[in-house]
């Protein structure tokens, strides 16, 4: 009896010490986990604003069937006191690869709607509220179609001149509104910022930094993943911006990180999820290797083209090769000090005075 007594009151002693540890060391844990968390903080200089709202503009839902009747989300804006008894110019805005309209489209959009253009951010097929399937799936060809089908919706409506329709792409959508131009001639004028060409960046690299085998072990792989999706295997992603950064962290992926996985330009539509945000799929990512975006861009000449890029954008490559490819009349401007995210959404560093310029030059009344 007495060896049992001890035997309880040990048992005793242990639960009370693992109580006292749960509710009082366990929580300095935790809070330690926290803290890690939230050393890091977003850079906001430069006037970071990429959830900005405008008091001047009027913001309308609206969605669009594309010619492979797949609906296509975007976000129209009117300037307030606009004349919708006269026809008037409009732009279409696309957002960077993986992202969606409410990181930098959106406010662009804006900022070009405050200064008297009709504008419309629009989801690309596969991502955000657009529709497709599978989810983040990879296609330059209907990404371009996106476009068109947004100069479709333009068009028809009745306080827009469709002679006087312009497209501005953002990273990626830089190279899809390329690709669109180069076939729709109701864009009548196409401008670019921190263009990536999705086709080069995927077959080549940075800086050409990808060889041709390499290149090969990654459509081998995509290609044995499709057995295991065809049979009903797991869904597998690829590229896209890090989730956690650690000492051997790149300088680019700290910059993606810096806006897609931070309050600074963190955005996870509706039925996604953070983990997925950003991320293609692997065995459509491939598609990009088929992707020339850059080949016959001098026929969109003689309309006119703009390409801004960063001073020191990792991305100024694609769009010193485009501009030097391209016909006239055609410009590229850099903005000094500023890098490929940058532009994305410091208010402080986009030159949205000279993109004003260049659509109220080319998209006047003839």
């Amino acid at each position: 009896m007495k060896k049992k007594s001890i035997i309880t009151r040990l048992f005793k002693v242990i639960v009370l010490c693992l109580i006292v540890y749960t509710a009082v060391v366990a929580p300095k844990t935790d809070v330690s986990a926290a803290s890690k968390t939230d050393e890091y903080r977003p850079d906001m200089s430069n006037g970071a604003d990429n959830f900005y709202k405008s008091k001047k503009v009027n913001k309308k839902k609206v969605s669009f069937k594309n010619q492979y009747n797949m609906e296509v989300a975007g976000n129209l804006f009117v300037p307030k006191g606009l004349n919708k008894k006269t026809k008037n110019p409009a732009i279409i805005v696309g957002h960077p690869m993986g992202a969606v309209k409410e990181q930098s489209a959106n406010l662009y959009a804006q900022k070009m709607a405050e200064k008297g253009f009709v504008t419309l951010s629009l989801d690309l097929s596969f991502w955000g509220e657009s529709e497709g399937q599978p989810r983040n799936a990879v296609s330059p060809d209907i990404y371009a179609e996106d476009f068109s089908a947004a100069v479709d919706f333009l068009g028809t409506r009745k306080f827009i001149d469709r002679d006087r329709i312009g497209v501005l792409g953002i990273c990626g959508s830089g190279s899809f509104a390329i690709s669109a131009a180069k076939i729709d001639p109701r864009m009548k004028a196409v401008a670019t910022v921190s263009m990536y060409d999705m086709g080069a960046a995927n077959r080549n690299g940075l800086k050409h930094s990808q060889t041709v085998e390499q290149r090969k072990k990654i459509l081998e792989e995509a290609a044995e993943q499709r057995y295991v999706e065809f049979t009903g295997g797991k869904t597998k992603y690829t590229s896209g911006t890090v989730h956690e950064l650690n000492e051997h962290s790149t300088a680019i992926e700290r910059e993606f990180y810096d806006f897609y996985r931070t309050p600074r330009g963190e955005y996870t539509p509706k039925g996604s999820s953070p983990e997925l945000t950003t991320h293609p799929t692997l065995t459509s990512n491939v598609k990009f290797m088929n992707f020339y975006p850059f080949e016959d861009i001098e026929t969109i000449s003689p309309r006119p083209m703009l390409f801004i890029t960063g001073e020191n954008a990792h991305s100024r490559e694609f769009s010193e090769e485009a501009y030097k490819l391209a016909g006239k009349p055609k410009e590229l401007y850099i903005v000094p000090g500023a890098g490929h995210v940058d532009l994305y959404d410091r208010v402080n560093l986009i030159p949205f005075d000279k993109l004003e310029s260049f659509f109220k030059k080319n998209l006047k009344k003839k």
